[in-house]
């Protein structure tokens, strides 16, 4: 029985349920180490600085915040901040035409690394998003990328999985596997206090 199982069953009504899992989240929250979020956020400056892109990639509940999550980077950040130079975020999950392309004639394990053979350049990003750190064509992108030199920044659950030896940065919610909706839930809140952060800084 996993946490979110335990919250269930012990809850008596909605509330109880309710307020346990909020507590669990703030609970999670407290364990993610600081200087990852740091050191993600110098990633994404450096990125910045040298006109890399900063490619984003995941599945399912991680695809929607690779999307979210490109969206609050660059567009957000260049909107809200008022800079002229922007962080170049492109989301992997995006073109369903290329993805269903790849997926159909080379296999969806290469759906990642085969937009990347495209669109990567030296010194570029990848940020991998994975609750089990096993995503198939999440790890091939991050290999392919650390085999070229690049940095790869990991956004991970449970044990780490793969994506846990393969990254140069982890931010890693630390849960029982299977636990998808809590890790899911701090990888989206990650995005938006890092987002948020960045907002204000290049404004000064």
């Amino acid at each position: 029985m996993n946490n979110i199982d335990h919250l269930f069953h012990e809850a008596q009504n909605l509330g109880q349920f309710t307020k346990g899992y909020i507590k669990y989240i703030y609970e999670l929250l407290n364990k993610i180490e600081l200087s990852a979020i740091e050191a993600f956020v110098e990633q994404l400056e450096n990125a910045r600085s040298n006109d890399n892109t900063i490619f984003i990639a995941g599945n399912g509940g991680s695809a929607a915040t690779a999307s979210h999550m490109a969206n609050d980077i660059g567009i957000d950040v260049l909107k809200k901040g008022k800079s002229k130079k922007p962080f170049r975020a492109f989301a992997l999950t995006d073109n369903v035409s290329v993805m269903s392309a790849i997926s159909n004639d080379d296999g969806y394990e290469n759906v990642y690394v085969n937009q990347l053979k495209v669109h990567y350049r030296d010194g570029d990003k990848l940020v991998a998003i994975s609750a089990s750190g096993n995503s198939a064509n999440v790890v091939a992108a991050a290999q392919w990328v650390k085999e070229r030199g690049g940095k790869v920044i990991g956004l991970i659950g449970f044990d780490g999985g793969k994506l846990k030896d393969v990254c140069d940065v982890i931010i890693h919610v630390k849960t029982p596997k299977g636990e998808y909706g809590p890790v899911e839930d701090i990888h989206m809140i990650i995005d938006h206090l890092i987002s948020n952060w960045l907002i204000y800084k290049v404004r000064r």
